[in-house]
């Protein structure tokens, strides 16, 4: 099986600031930014909300993804978030099987 890159956005509130971040493991990552043992960012803002995660077959395309995303303006983020996640609830706990 190979191994999986997944591509996720985290949040404090909708209206709040945005992280887009790329990981090979999704569970382990997110459980860090929770337990602010990231520095910068999201440790600064206490951001750490999973509101929006995609799978990817290879490192790559993932970091790919990462960098479009990024470039985004806050409403094209908002917009894909909200396509599957319209309440923006922590999807941390749903997601803990990857």
């Amino acid at each position: 099986m190979e191994k999986r890159f997944f591509v996720y956005i985290l949040a404090t509130r909708k209206d709040g600031p945005l992280y887009v971040g790329v990981t090979s493991d999704l569970p382990g990552r997110i459980a860090q930014h929770k337990a602010k043992v990231v520095r910068g960012f999201t440790e600064k803002f206490n951001v750490d909300r999973l509101v929006w995660f995609e799978a990817h077959e290879g490192a790559e395309a993932a970091i790919v993804r990462e960098k479009q995303i990024k470039r985004w303006r806050r409403d094209w983020k908002t917009e894909l978030i909200e396509t599957s996640n319209p309440d923006w609830r922590d999807l941390y706990d749903e997601m803990a099987s990857f």
